[in-house]
């Protein structure tokens, strides 16, 4: 196991559109039995979100549909959102009233509307336009809910948000407010915990679970037993490994025989854990080390471009191994079966044994770069006519060690 020395771097409901004047009214008395209905034929008991959705319902913040549904997977409009925040949060004025050119006064949702961007929780697009009708995504919720709450991230912005797959879907306007998002413990996300979506509208549910969390957050409500919460202490620590450290690596083949001049990519795979002198993982074993053999002052060299970690994501990876030069002399009467014995093969190769021993059967072995017969036919020609050609040997377990040639940071929660 490699170890490192530690460096860190530091009262609304949710309406819908199209939905009667005259339903709306009776949905809006606090004391309907819809309003305080918590069995939805389409919410189940272990519905991953029924205890938000039931918890808020009780509070009087979302209700049902006539038809005894909750449509817990329809999205969630702006004028919508807005209403179920007045009926969730009490909060102070920020600012004065702004005129949407597009709510007018007769608006269902125009007092909602007006308290949300009072409060902090809203605000409009350029022009005085708020787009009632438009569904809110994930990532406006979230954000609406951050500043509406005034909280704001007590860490780095990217560590914190580095724990999602999708990070670099957030939009920037966003980042900081969902980080602090985070930090309080008000992001829900099923079913996989760090796929955030951020782009994607939200649902019901969502929003629910949201809003929830915001109340918990606020002191204002339990907190409810869920997998999907995003637990506020899944930030990432930064810690470097210093350049010139050495990776060690393995290899499936035995030996790769190519060129002088010949390019081939090959994956490596890292040979044991990579660890903090404390014991912190930072390279997992069997991550798998992208990169190609070049040539290098009359012999080959790998050049390591990306590190792929088992979990799938991928870091630039700067590192080399020392230039290799040993060679093996090929001659008409070489055993070409010994030669190839569990080898991978660069095509140059491959053409220049087929070419001075006279087996084509080489070419049929594990060439590195595919090529078609056509183009092995070409190569075969460069060599044709020669009683001996020399081919650069590596041995992975000994030749194919890395070097960091600068500081590699690597993130670990």
């Amino acid at each position: 196991m490699l170890k490192i020395n530690r460096l860190k771097s530091a009262t609304a409901l949710l309406l819908t559109a199209g939905m009667s004047i005259s339903t709306i009214a009776q949905m809006l008395v606090p004391g309907a039995a819809l309003a305080q209905n918590t069995r939805f034929s389409d919410v189940s008991s272990n519905y991953w979100a029924s205890n938000y959705i039931n918890a808020l319902v009780a509070r009087g913040v979302i209700a049902g549909f006539p038809d005894g549904t909750f449509k817990p997977d329809a999205p969630v409009t702006r004028a919508q959102f807005s209403s179920m925040v007045q009926g969730a949060f009490n909060k102070s004025t920020i600012r004065n009233s702004v005129n949407f050119i597009d709510v007018p006064s007769n608006h269902w949702a125009r007092r909602s509307i007006d308290n949300s961007y009072r409060t902090g929780f809203l605000s409009g697009y350029p022009g005085n336009i708020f787009r009632p009708e438009q569904n809110i995504p994930r990532e406006q919720v979230l954000v609406s809910l951050a500043n509406g709450l005034d909280y704001s991230a007590n860490q780095s912005v990217n560590q914190v948000l580095d724990y999602y797959s999708d990070d670099n879907r957030i939009s920037n306007y966003a980042r900081p407010s969902i980080a602090a998002a985070t930090e309080n413990s008000m992001v829900v996300n099923y079913p996989v915990l760090q796929n955030l979506n951020p782009t994607r509208n939200a649902t019901r549910a969502e929003v629910a679970a949201f809003i929830y969390q915001g109340l918990v957050a606020q002191g204002q409500a339990s907190a409810i037993a869920s997998a999907y919460v995003v637990p506020p202490n899944q930030v990432a620590t930064e810690f470097r490994i210093p350049a010139g450290t050495t990776i060690p690596v393995r290899y499936e083949q035995d030996k790769i025989l190519l060129m002088d001049d010949e390019t081939l990519p090959v994956a490596l795979t890292v040979a044991t854990n990579v660890t903090t002198t404390e014991g912190e993982l930072l390279i997992p074993r069997n991550s798998r080390v992208i990169g190609e053999l070049r040539p290098s002052n009359g012999g080959t060299q790998f050049v390591a471009q990306q590190l792929v970690f088992p979990d799938g994501n991928r870091k630039a990876f700067d590192a080399t191994s020392e230039t290799i030069t040993s060679t093996e002399t090929i001659r008409s009467s070489s055993s070409v079966t010994d030669l190839i014995k569990n080898a991978a093969i660069g095509s140059a190769a491959a053409a220049a044994i087929s070419a001075v021993t006279g087996d084509r059967d080489v070419t049929a072995g594990e060439v590195l770069i595919g090529t078609g017969s056509g183009a092995l036919a070409s190569l075969i020609q460069r060599f044709l006519g020669l009683n001996s050609v020399d081919v650069l040997v590596v041995n992975p377990d000994t030749d194919l060690n890395l070097t960091l040639d600068n500081d590699l940071v690597v993130s670990v929660r």
